[in-house]
């Protein structure tokens, strides 16, 4: 061997296979109840009824919410938001962002336990699951059963209900955009439009897909709240949190055994139900970990135990970090303060947006042929077409008028009537005496005035031009 020179020692590369890699096994979820669980479903109880009912809801003879794509208006109500209104839309989004904002740093993830629709939808199709198919047990055991004519009714069953609750909610999805009246009469007479039935099955399967068979996945791996949650997080916020110095070490013992300290052992008799009822499939005794839905489905889990062993319960609780290190929690803090104070800003920009909105626009076009023209009576004629959208859901009738010219000539209608919700243009022509024009340019101003609200007056400016 040569000195100096290094000795190259050959290195071997094992080339992972996809069978290398650990599959993850399903979560089978236990039924649970408590304080917590009775709270989350009948929040979600709620929701889900708002969601179905709401489009059925009519308003002065209108759906009430129609977010009529085709016609770009979005009517809620007895109100009408054109694209001109999106800044309310703007603002609704901004409050709801400061919300779950406020929201997550003093209470963590509670939106995703008790509110959000992926959390919601799937709780329901574990319901499905666990009527038809059984308890957790059941349930396990049936996966590992042989394909039999029992197992394939009831997972043939369960995929029906799922797929029958998929179709419900995209229907009902789709009549928020489209008359939903209409909409299940086209449907269940197989009369409805190419596109409705696309976005119909477009949205049944990625029901069926989310709460069927993602589940969890979209909470750990799609969802992006889960990964900049952490961000808002202080020591002072409420999580799901297991008070390892009270439980640890853990360990079975017996109802009776009462001195299990003296063992060294802590008030956690590892029954691993904090696990088996979790909807993400987390060990909560590990510490805070962003799986966490904030649920408390392993605080009523706890409790229940704590209670059965005679144990004081919140072993498993909404607590924060400088509570469980016998510090006092701060509620007023800096950060919250100021998402608080951003929130009500916002709030309060969006009510005086909403006040100060005008029920009516106006909008001038020129007639883009001809600047102007002579008529036969020596008269300088000016065309125009007033556009009016009524933003309201009644039949309005506007007054007409123009100003800027001493003398000026108006040919068309001077009282017009718009159906609720809807668009007008209207062409008028004026004509002027040559003698009244100084300038080549004019400036003229349109004015509408609504006949049976005097307060909603609108103005528009223009030009009126003459020959060179």
């Amino acid at each position: 061997m040569e000195p100096n020179k290094e000795q190259r020692i050959p290195v071997k590369v094992e080339m992972h296979t996809p069978e290398h890699y650990p599959t993850k096994s399903p979560i089978y979820i236990r039924a649970v109840k408590g304080l917590h669980q009775r709270l989350r479903r009948n929040m979600g109880f709620l929701f889900m009824a708002a969601f179905m009912l709401l489009p059925f809801v009519q308003y002065e003879g209108h759906q009430a919410v129609l977010f009529d794509i085709v016609e770009q208006k979005f009517n809620i109500f007895g109100m009408t938001m054109w694209p001109q209104d999106f800044t309310i839309m703007a603002w609704i989004l901004v409050i709801s962002a400061y919300a779950l904002f406020f929201v997550t740093t003093f209470y963590g993830r509670v939106w995703c336990g008790y509110l959000c629709p992926q959390t919601v939808w799937t709780f329901i199709f574990m319901w499905f699951e666990e009527k038809i198919q059984g308890n957790r047990n059941q349930r396990m055991k049936l996966d590992k059963d042989p394909w039999t004519a029992s197992k394939i009714w009831k997972k043939g069953l369960t995929h029906f209900c799922w797929l029958a609750f998929s179709l419900l909610t995209s229907l009902v999805f789709v009549g928020y955009f489209t008359p939903i009246t209409q909409l299940f009469v086209d449907v269940f007479t197989f009369n409805t439009s190419f596109w409705s039935m696309v976005f119909i099955l477009i949205f049944m399967f990625c029901t069926y897909g989310n709460a069927g068979w993602m589940r969890e996945i979209m909470c750990t791996h799609i969802c992006p709240y889960a990964r900049f949650q952490s961000a808002m997080f202080d020591k002072d916020t409420f999580n799901v949190t297991y008070d390892s110095a009270r439980g640890e070490s853990r360990g079975p013992r017996s109802r009776k055994d009462t001195n299990y300290k003296e063992k060294g052992l802590g008030d956690c008799i590892d029954c691993n139900l904090c696990v088996h009822v979790c909807p993400t499939g987390i060990d909560i005794r590990n510490g805070l970990q962003y799986e966490c839905i904030n649920c408390g489905a392993c605080i009523d889990a706890c409790d229940d135990t704590m209670e059965k062993m005679g144990y004081p319960k919140g072993l498993i609780s909404y607590t924060t970090e400088h509570s469980l290190q016998g510090k006092p929690t701060k509620i007023l803090r800096p950060k919250l303060v100021g998402y608080f104070v951003v929130l009500m800003v916002v709030c309060a920009a969006f009510g005086w947006t909403l006040i100060n909105r005008m029920p009516a626009v106006l909008d001038v076009v020129r007639d883009r042929g001809a600047l102007s023209r002579e008529s036969d009576e020596g008269l300088i004629e000016n065309t125009y077409t007033l556009k009016i959208i009524n933003k309201s859901q009644k039949e309005q009738s506007y007054q007409l008028s123009v100003g800027g010219i001493s003398q000026i000539n108006w040919i068309g209608p001077k009282m017009v009537t718009i159906k609720g919700g809807d668009i007008a243009g209207i062409p008028i022509t004026l004509s002027v005496d040559p003698a009244e024009l100084t300038e080549f340019k004019t400036n003229i101003e349109f004015k509408i005035e609504n006949t049976t609200d005097q307060s909603v007056v609108l103005t528009q400016e223009s030009t009126f031009f003459k020959p060179r």
